[in-house]
């Protein structure tokens, strides 16, 4: 709203300084400061709100850390601070009629929903188990749906397949070839990393595998928004462990979509040229001030939980913001954390029910996700079920939760660089 207004009074009356709302870098930059301070300002208000009404984590407590950390008691719901301060900036510097931020806000709003539901069944009817999974994933089909159908038909969205940059009389010239709609993606380490999910129909011949291209890459948009969405939720375990890794997914996103929105840079990088999708990086900043303001919080020892209502939509904004430039392929390396996290629940299931049928306990880790294998001793473990024997013990060492939540981190910003590299490597 406040990026029309400025436009509108930079061309009526040609005001000094005005003009420089057009610039992504500046209402990038804008939104990151923006959503820093209303996520903290906004982050105190609600800490002492929820206090006041006893609003709070009752699941966790001292028994579950070997460091004895109570967490009990502390405010939760923390993802309405997040989407707030996502929000709030975006709405004021983004072009809303634009369809990708349009996708962008209506993906945080309705995961948050999604999210809130669950939070407060939790946390005001007093049932642990939240919302029915099936219900969450209906909400993220859904979801998936009206992104890939909306990418299909809306009239805002089509992208370049290939740019060229020549040098003509001394003149830096851009070749594009023609605006469609296109099924193309870019896959990492191949020498033509650009893979085009119509191409698997070939059998079927025109037109028909376009139309299959496009329900593959829908069905595609369905599946990264529930498992990046339930990925992030499974690694928000520990303090600062997920907003600090969104953070830098949400960084790197932004990076990308900035590349995929400049056409020098689409030609010199052999990616698609996608017009518009520097509302992506103008949403993107947003959410990384947002989760940094969110740390001031959240980090150890935790003043605030994000909840479900946090944790469900930055994944969710993650896997929309990846499909919208068409790098959904590069998020098993940026969210390698999340996909991490994700198998080693599914592995320890699976391994748990072989040794039930056979009558034994049995467990790959510790415990899952992964994050608390390495916080929990063998004999704590042993406490809650002596007869279960472990596959992977470990060196016995069990480290605090902010040690492994950095290096978590650390492990997050090598995959983001490298994901951001492979635009290079093929």
């Amino acid at each position: 709203m406040l990026y029309y207004l400025l436009n509108y009074l930079d061309s009526k009356y040609d005001l000094p300084g005005f003009g420089v709302i057009e610039y992504v870098s500046v209402r990038a930059a804008s939104a990151i400061i923006l959503a820093l301070i209303i996520s903290i300002w906004f982050g105190n208000w609600f800490i002492d709100y929820m206090r006041r009404h006893s609003i709070s984590e009752v699941q966790r407590d001292s028994k579950t850390d070997p460091f004895n950390v109570n967490k009990k008691g502390v405010p939760t719901m923390g993802g309405i601070v997040i989407i707030t301060s996502i929000m709030i900036p975006c709405l004021l510097l983004g072009k809303i009629k634009n369809v990708y931020m349009l996708l962008m806000l209506f993906t945080t709003l309705i995961l948050g929903i999604i999210g809130f539901s669950d939070d407060y069944i939790k946390t005001f009817k007093k049932n642990k188990n939240g919302l029915n999974g099936w219900y969450k994933i209906m909400g993220q089909v859904f979801l998936g749906l009206v992104v890939g159908l909306t990418l299909r038909f809306s009239p805002q969205v089509s992208m370049n397949e290939t740019v060229d940059v020549r040098i003509e009389n001394n003149t830096e010239v851009v070749v594009k070839s023609p605006d469609v709609k296109s099924t193309q993606t870019t896959i990492p380490f191949l020498k033509n990393h650009n893979l085009n999910y119509a191409n698997f129909f070939d059998f079927l011949g025109e037109p028909y595998k376009y139309w299959a291209g496009w329900a593959l890459f829908v069905l595609m948009v369905v599946f990264v928004v529930a498992a990046v969405s339930n990925g992030s939720n499974l690694n928000d375990g520990m303090d600062g462990m997920a907003a600090g890794n969104s953070a830098i997914i949400g960084l790197g996103i932004g990076v990308l979509a900035y590349l995929s929105s400049n056409a020098v840079m689409s030609g010199y990088l052999d990616i698609m040229y996608i017009k518009g999708t520097e509302e992506v990086v103008v949403f993107m900043s947003a959410f990384v001030g947002a989760l940094i303001g969110f740390l001031w919080f959240n980090s150890f020892p935790a003043q605030m939980f994000m909840g479900d209502t946090g944790s469900l939509t930055i994944g969710g904004v993650i896997a929309v913001s990846a499909v919208i430039i068409h790098k959904e392929l590069l998020l098993p390396i940026m969210c390698g954390v999340f996909l991490i996290e994700s198998l080693s629940v599914i592995i320890q299931k699976a391994y748990f029910k072989i040794g039930k049928r056979k009558g034994v306990h049995q467990r790959v880790w510790k415990r899952t996700p992964i994050h608390d294998h390495f916080r929990t001793s063998v004999e704590q473990m042993l406490k809650s079920d002596p007869s279960t024997t472990v596959l992977i013990k470990g060196n016995g060492n069990v480290h605090h939760e902010m040690k492994i939540t950095v290096r978590f981190w650390i492990v997050t910003l090598i995959l983001v660089t490298l994901s951001i590299l492979t635009l290079k490597i093929r």
